[in-house]
């Protein structure tokens, strides 16, 4: 028998942590496109010291994000792949 996705404490968590990987996937796409976008003004405008700043700053957080979200998303798939493996008995 399945457990229950509202009362299982595991099963709360990993759709919380699926929750966090979302967002954290999200915003580091976001991060990457303001990198990207201060990338273009500073190829046609001239790359100043702050244009360069808003690059790295959009890369490096991008990546602090996304780095962790996607290997996490991973996990939280391979657990529900797990799970369903587990209930219909292979």
């Amino acid at each position: 028998m399945p457990a229950d996705p509202t009362t299982d404490p595991i099963l709360v968590k990993r759709a919380r942590l699926a929750r966090i990987v979302s967002v954290c996937q999200r915003l580091g796409a976001v991060l990457f496109l303001y990198a990207t976008v201060w990338f273009f003004i500073g190829l046609s405008q001239g790359y100043t010291s702050t244009i360069v700043t808003m690059v790295m700053v959009g890369l490096f957080g991008g990546s602090a994000l996304l780095g962790p979200a996607i290997i996490l998303g991973y996990a939280v798939k391979a657990a529900d792949r797990e799970d369903a493996g587990l209930s219909s008995g292979h």
